[in-house]
């Protein structure tokens, strides 16, 4: 080890429990930033530009999570592929994979600010894009294009460290993007001192920034800190993708950006056939959503805290303490999303009047649907659970299957045969059905115990050979933000 030179994380060794809550905490916070960020941005740009601009940035969100989710699931790949290195100890392999991840990263982050620039009037209109809110969301959707390319690395970059065991770093550097970005809006919004007024533009101005300022941060102390991935000398020629590693990013990242694009999908079918039922409806369902967003943070923590720690315990070849890892993560799952739930219930009414003021029917409404709906929450973290660590071996299409034909298949299937007797009530009632029948099929791939044999994360000669062998039994991933 070189002088100086932090060392990886080892979640190999010593108490699981302790050691995944620690390591679970600072990525629910992050998640946590992140949506609150997101929603005071709406807060401000509602507030001092109106509805138009509002509908401005929706309609241009939409582009970016599309964006995002397809970096998510190099990002995910790439955090596996680190995370099993550093338990094997082979420290340089993790360089390699991180370096290929973030030079293509990089590159598609060039690709897609060029594009989406020259692009972004064809896609608003391709998203229908209400004329009131067109000339708005094009200045809002081009500055965020061009800071693009800082984003998405920002995001590779926390995944990789995150494949190493630290957690902290990345918080630390979602809280400065948080915090520059929350300052920035309504100073480049309204126009502080000699600095202009620039509106929707400087909405998008104040979330580049923040991203940029970040991926800057994140460097410098990657570097100060000589933390395991930095790269030196020779190592900086793996910043040059290589075909082996890329071959295996777009093989399991691909499977895993697009469970993302599925459930976001499904519950824009889902928004569609809650308009059916009216605006009081929709409002209300609108105010759910809100706070079931909160409620699927910890399974989306808690699965890459048990993903990556399952992947360290993979690569160091200690398949007895994956059991455990996995009974932990469920038992933590169950009991942050439980009591979630509980508080949820109990304070149903001053939670939903935040959004719905004191509209007495659609807070009655609202509380139906959560009622009936939200603890169908802690199914859907039992399945993001275990398909956290089935991918810790690279399993990714078996889970995505089971996400298609559950958030489609039963869901919408519920829908249909139930509404004629159960009316608005099967919509809601689709949502326990839906995640029951994920959380079912999900135990049983993981019990089957096929995932153990895939062991596809490693150099690409051997993985052909094993690819073609296992062709059958291979599959399986994990998935993030749902409806």
């Amino acid at each position: 080890m070189v002088a100086g030179e932090q060392r990886a994380r080892d979640l190999t060794q010593g108490p699981i429990a302790s050691a995944l809550l620690l390591f679970a905490i600072p990525t629910l916070a992050s998640n946590i930033l992140q949506s609150l960020n997101g929603s005071i941005n709406a807060i401000w740009v509602g507030r001092f530009l109106g509805a138009q601009a509002l509908a401005a940035t929706a309609n241009a969100n939409i582009t970016m999570f599309l964006m995002f989710s397809v970096v998510f699931g190099f990002g995910m790949a790439s955090t596996v592929m680190v995370a099993q290195a550093v338990g094997r100890n082979d420290l340089d392999a993790a360089r390699r994979a991180f370096g290929s991840a973030v030079g293509f990263c990089t590159l598609l982050g060039l690709v897609v600010a060029t594009a989406g620039w020259i692009g972004a009037p064809a896609l608003l209109r391709l998203l229908a894009t209400p004329a009131e809110a067109f000339d708005l969301a094009l200045i809002y959707l081009r500055v965020i294009f061009v800071a693009m390319p800082a984003s998405l690395l920002s995001v590779m970059m926390m995944m990789g460290l995150r494949g190493t065991g630290d957690a902290r770093t990345p918080l630390i550097f979602m809280l400065v993007s948080v915090g520059v970005d929350l300052v920035l809006n309504p100073v480049l919004i309204l126009g502080l001192g000699p600095i202009p007024a620039m509106g929707i533009g400087g909405s998008a101005a104040a979330t580049a920034a923040a991203g940029v300022i970040s991926l800057i941060g994140i460097i410098l102390y990657t570097y100060a800190k000589d933390l395991p991935l930095r790269l030196r000398g020779r190592e900086l020629a793996y910043l040059r993708p290589a075909p082996d590693q890329m071959r295996l990013l777009f093989g399991k990242g691909l499977p895993m950006g697009l469970q993302m694009i599925v459930m976001s999908t499904s519950g824009l079918v889902m928004i569609g056939l809650v308009n059916r039922e009216g605006f009081l409806v929709t409002a209300a369902y609108g105010a759910a959503q809100q706070i079931w967003t909160y409620l699927q943070m910890p399974a989306m923590a808690m699965g890459a805290a048990v993903s990556a720690m399952a992947a360290q315990n993979i690569g160091a070849g200690r398949w007895d303490r994956i059991g455990r890892i996995t009974g932990y993560g469920m038992g933590y799952l169950f009991l942050i999303t439980g009591t979630m739930v509980a508080v949820i219930l109990l304070f149903h009414a001053p939670l939903l009047s935040l959004f719905l003021g004191q509209n007495e029917a659609a807070i009655a409404a609202a509380w139906h649907m959560q009622l009936l709906a939200s603890w169908s929450f802690m199914l859907f973290g039992g399945t993001m659970i275990l398909f956290g660590v089935m991918r810790a071996n690279g399993v990714v299409v078996r889970p995505l299957l089971i996400l298609v034909f559950t958030l489609f298949a039963v869901r919408l299937g519920f829908y249909h045969l139930g509404y004629p007797h159960l009316g608005a009530d099967a919509l809601w009632l689709s949502f326990p059905a839906g995640s029951a029948a994920a959380f079912l099929l999900a135990g049983l791939v993981y019990l089957q115990g096929g995932w153990r044999k895939a062991k596809l994360l490693v150099p690409v000669n051997q993985e052909e050979c094993r690819e073609s062998v296992n062709a059958e039994s291979e599959p399986a991933g994990r998935v993030v933000p749902a409806g």
